[in-house]
């Protein structure tokens, strides 16, 4: 995915929810460690341009199903200074990751949409 700089965190988190529709992604003006939980305070407005909450250059990152959800939070704060959470899909609620930061964005998908499943 190409992270341009018109682009605001609502459009990255739709192409996000394209590839993988049983999650979600926010963004933060705080970073948290692996295993923890970012607050609802520090989330950031879905208008952002990107460019604008980083001092970064944007470009392109690649992230693959086979990933963990750790390894995309890292790869983006270390990329791009984005501190973001991944959220996995629970019957009508979202949940974040925290706790199952080591599985992979498939198997987080895969969670996620079989909790939709009636």
């Amino acid at each position: 995915m190409i992270l341009s700089e018109k682009m605001t965190i609502t459009q990255f988190q739709t192409k996000f929810r394209k590839k993988f529709p049983g999650l979600k992604i926010e963004f933060y003006s705080k970073k948290h460690g692996v295993n923890a939980g970012s607050l609802k305070e520090n989330q950031l407005n879905e208008s952002l341009l990107l460019k604008d909450i980083t001092g970064k250059k944007l470009g392109e990152i690649e992230f693959t199903p086979a990933m963990t959800v750790a390894q995309l939070e890292q790869k983006m704060e270390k990329q791009f200074g984005l501190h973001v959470q991944v959220f996995r899909r629970s019957n009508t609620l979202w949940l974040q990751t925290s706790s199952t930061d080591d599985w992979t964005l498939e198997k987080q998908n895969t969670k996620g949409l079989h909790s939709m499943v009636s």
